[in-house]
């Protein structure tokens, strides 16, 4: 019955839920029934030795196994999906590419057909396969590579190192023990503690009880999410008891195996966050990224610019100190991604993950700096003072823009939050950081109007932040159009702006003139999920007619910073390499 079940396409971890058994009990019966995995080959078209690689139960081994040299396997990052874009599989293709240079067979494990990681003359060796213990196991047995390199496919290959680790498989780079330590909270905290790094206050929840306990003593608000999870996946912002309780009732599975993490959640902070090589001796940080959302927004789908513009450098040597501090405390060998948060003058660590990061391409970009590849050499066993690596100043800026796929969701409302939303992204690079942000904008297809009427609607608490914004549009001759109480707020301030009515109040209203092309850009501010009246058709039909909208006070400022810059100084354009000529 088990062959036959293989044979049907179960999987081991399914078989061994039905059955109430260890998956690998599983494993080992159905080896020693001798039903293992055997690989067939798709060939590539017009191309001699190059094949896409397969596993069946229903048939003959036809792969050969070379034996000529040293073979490293890479896990890829699946399929892309929301939450997790195409920045990993970067990572994996410029692996692939630094071991070929080093002498070593890539072996590539992945199952996304979109990524250059799965193009067939990336490695020298692919396995179109899932990202599961029972496929990479068989794989590795196969072809007994030197090693394996999990960091580099984001969280899916990550989830599952402790486990191949714990069969026999050699993990190269950071250990899982230290990944495993920066996900357990508890443990994180009291590492923090010991370096003497301010850290928001937190805790783990394994149960409604203790987290209701956790909240009243932390206090509120508070950010939720579940443990070992995608982008940000289910994460919340909670301002009181009743939406603690709401959130967990509504949690799927909260247990001692997968507790909800509990955070203070720092109102009103700047973010920050470091990418740094480390080969457990030192630690490298090419560049401190600055967010241009506040806290609040996933670090995924905030827009970030290199180097900061507004952080002072006492707070950046801070960031570098602690990363340094972080990465040889947590034994990282190859790449890791640390986040921050600036709140009344004081740098708070958020989290720490020793992996490759969204960001590792854009700063590769904008600092000429090979982060995936040097990651690479020093997981090979490479020294960063023998790679003669060094931080230089960068004379131009590049700004990480997010890209949405909310017209192709068009009842989604698109507003921004702690959970991960964006599918990809873009980078603007200019000698000013307004221009840099205005082509960022560009490249995600949100192209900002250098003329035209600006339509401002923000919540109450975004009001007084909305008066910067509507003067500096004001001085570079936009019309203003206001809601009600934007507009009268506006007028309180001496901003001239035209009344238009909300969806419920009559016509025309919002929606015709974005309808109607009257409206060139929308600055709005939600009102929240407690608010009688629902603000998201606003954007919403901002997306649909293909309006560029804005949806936080901070975004809206480098917008018209972007737009001021753009008109003064023109969209110059030059090559990467360009840039690069000029870091010296």
């Amino acid at each position: 019955m088990l062959e036959r079940a293989k044979k049907d396409g179960f999987a081991d971890k399914y078989l061994a839920k039905i059955l109430g058994v260890p998956e690998a009990d599983i494993r080992a019966r159905r080896t020693k029934l001798g039903v293992v995995e055997a690989w067939d080959a798709v060939p590539v078209s017009g191309v001699k030795s190059a094949a896409y690689y397969y596993s069946t139960y229903n048939g003959k081994d036809t792969v050969k196994v070379s034996g000529s040299k040293k073979k490293i396997m890479i896990l890829g990052g699946g399929p892309n999906r929301i939450g997790q874009g195409i920045e990993f599989d970067y990572c994996c293709v410029h692996a692939a590419f630094a071991l070929r240079d080093a002498g070593y067979e890539s072996v590539m494990v992945n199952c996304n057909p979109e990524t250059v990681s799965t193009d067939y003359d990336t490695s020298n060796k692919l396995y179109f396969e899932p990202l599961t213990v029972e496929d990479v196991l068989q794989i590795y047995a196969k072809e007994k590579p030197a090693g394996l390199i999990c960091q580099f496919g984001g969280q899916t290959p990550l989830n599952i190192a402790a486990e191949l680790a714990a069969n026999g498989v050699n993990i190269i780079g950071t250990p899982p023990a230290a990944i495993d330590l920066a996900e357990d909270r508890d443990q994180f905290r009291k590492m923090m503690e010991k370096l003497g790094i301010p850290q928001p206050a937190s805790d783990m929840a394994r149960t409604a009880d203790e987290a209701l306990a956790i909240g009243a003593r932390i206090g509120y608000p508070l950010i939720v999410r579940p443990s070992y999870v995608l982008g940000g996946r289910a994460m919340e912002v909670v301002y009181d008891e009743t939406a603690l309780r709401k959130y967990v009732e509504a949690a799927v599975d909260v247990s001692p195996e997968r507790p909800i993490l509990i955070d203070k959640f720092l109102e009103n902070a700047i973010e920050a966050e470091a990418d740094a090589i480390c080969d457990g001796v030192e630690a490298f940080v090419p560049a401190v990224m600055e967010h241009i959302e506040l806290a609040g927004i996933h670090s995924g789908d905030s827009a970030c610019v290199i180097p900061p513009v507004s952080i002072p450098h006492k707070h950046i040597d801070t960031i570098d100190e602690y990363t340094r501090k972080i990465a040889l405390e947590l034994n990282v060998v190859g790449l890791m991604n640390i986040q921050y948060a600036i709140c009344n003058d004081i740098v708070y660590v958020l989290e720490a993950n020793p992996r490759a990061s969204r960001t590792v391409p854009i700063v590769s970009k904008v600092c000429a700096i090979p982060m995936a590849r040097i990651a690479t050499q020093v997981m090979l066993g490479a020294k960063l003072k023998d790679l003669k690596v060094a931080r230089k100043p960068v004379p131009h800026f590049g700004v990480k823009e997010s890209v949405f796929p909310f017209n192709m969701f068009p009842e989604v409302d698109p507003v921004l939050g702690p959970e991960m939303r964006s599918t990809g992204e873009v980078l603007g690079m200019a000698d000013h950081w307004g221009v840099a942000f205005y082509k960022s904008q560009a490249a995600a297809n949100q192209r900002l109007p250098l003329d035209g009427c600006v339509l401002i609607t923000v919540a109450d608490p975004d009001k007084p932040g909305a008066l910067d914004v509507a003067r500096r549009f004001a001085s570079l001759g936009f019309t203003i159009k206001a809601t009600g109480g934007t507009q009268r707020f506006l007028a309180e301030h001496g901003i001239e702006a035209e009344r238009i009515f909300k969806e419920h109040e009559g016509r025309p209203n919002i929606t015709d003139g974005i309808k109607n092309r009257e409206i060139h850009l929308v600055v709005n501010t939600p009102c929240g999920r407690t608010s009688v009246i629902d603000d998201s058709y606003i954007r919403k039909s901002a997306v649909k007619h293909k309006v560029p909208y804005i949806t936080t006070i901070a975004a809206a400022l480098a917008a018209v910073k972007g737009i001021a810059e753009f008109t003064q100084e023109g969209g110059v354009v030059r090559s990467l390499q360009e840039y690069h000529a000029n870091i010296t």
